[in-house]
């Protein structure tokens, strides 16, 4: 799971402007990392230019690539590249508090934007829903191999009170012979 961008942009009929933008292009070839991260700025202005304003939230897959876009009614948007791996309602998160964060302080301070694109590599550490979501998976997960151990100690515990049986039946028949084998010894 990996996010490449996060862009801030301004639409204004059919034109877009860049406002902000953060690449991680670490996992790219050297030679690599310009034309992915000019690739990852057009795709994000094309979505962006063919949205409606308040058009709401959308996805679009690009080659291996996710372009999440959110256009709101004041004409700002947020754009999101990630991998088809990560979460859409992460990427859609990540958006959102952007998108508000930007009204909070000025462009000239907004330098947060790579920060919160690092913050949000890891989506289990960013995001409380799906931290609380893979805490209940690793629950599960251990409820399951408990449950598992149970029914392997009940199966267990079912073939030993056979045995035991079996035992009890073989030492009772053991009795009986032993009886009449005694009796056998005391007429001679």
């Amino acid at each position: 799971m990996r996010l490449y961008s996060l862009q801030l942009v301004y639409k204004q009929d059919n034109r877009v402007t860049p406002l902000v933008a953060a690449h991680d292009l670490s996992s790219f070839g050297f030679f690599e990392r310009k034309t992915a991260k000019e690739f990852m700025d057009f795709t994000g202005k094309l979505i962006v230019e063919r949205s409606a304003p308040d058009s709401g939230r959308s996805q679009v897959p690009e080659q291996s690539y996710i372009c999440h876009c959110f256009v709101r009614n004041d004409k700002l948007a947020g754009i999101c590249i990630s991998d088809s791996e990560y979460p859409a309602r992460v990427a859609q998160s990540l958006l959102s508090q952007v998108l508000i964060d930007v009204y909070t302080c000025s462009q000239a301070q907004f330098k947060q934007l790579e920060a919160e694109l690092a913050r949000y590599q890891d989506p289990k550490k960013a995001d409380t829903l799906s931290k609380v979501q893979g805490d209940v998976n690793d629950t599960k997960a251990i409820m399951t191999q408990t449950m598992e151990n149970l029914l392997d100690r009940g199966e267990k515990l079912d073939d030993l009170v056979a045995r035991s049986d079996a035992l009890s039946a073989q030492s009772k028949a053991f009795y009986e012979t032993a009886k009449r084998t005694r009796r056998c010894c005391n007429a001679l």
